[in-house]
């Protein structure tokens, strides 16, 4: 099966922090016939997170040696935003609780690309009616 990996996931995968997994997600990502991508927009947010001091990633000589390495050291395809995405997000209808772009661009990148999103924030279910596949980590 196809997963896309929320921003906070990513963390948890590249920082090989596996407490902050459930057993659920735990399983998926262990599961060697699933494929993991990440949105580009998770990536821009990883590096913004990395340059304001937020996260480290010391066991990478650079936060572009971490980008280049999600393929081969993970097996994480990147997948950019594009045209089709952005169609989706036009259409999103937002939850008044949650003001995240971020969130609402990858939101609509897992539902325009019918693959589900694995992620530990607790706002995303309000767009399982909009088709979002969801599969929360439950800290």
């Amino acid at each position: 099966m196809r997963y896309y990996l929320d921003t906070n996931i990513l963390i948890y995968v590249l920082s090989e922090s596996k407490s902050d997994l459930c057993l659920a997600v735990k399983k998926i990502l262990a599961d060697y016939s699933n494929t993991f991508f990440a949105s580009s927009v998770a990536l821009e947010e990883l590096i913004f997170l990395h340059k304001i001091g937020k996260i480290d990633f010391r066991k990478y000589e650079d936060i572009e040696e971490l980008v280049s390495r999600l393929k081969t050291l993970y097996g994480i395809e990147t997948v950019f935003f594009n045209e089709f995405h952005y169609k989706q997000y036009l259409s999103l209808q937002i939850d008044e609780n949650h003001k995240d772009m971020n969130d609402h661009l990858i939101i609509s990148q897992a539902i325009s690309d019918k693959i589900p999103l694995i992620s530990s924030d607790n706002k995303f279910p309000f767009y399982e009616n909009q088709k979002l596949k969801f599969v929360f980590n439950k800290r």
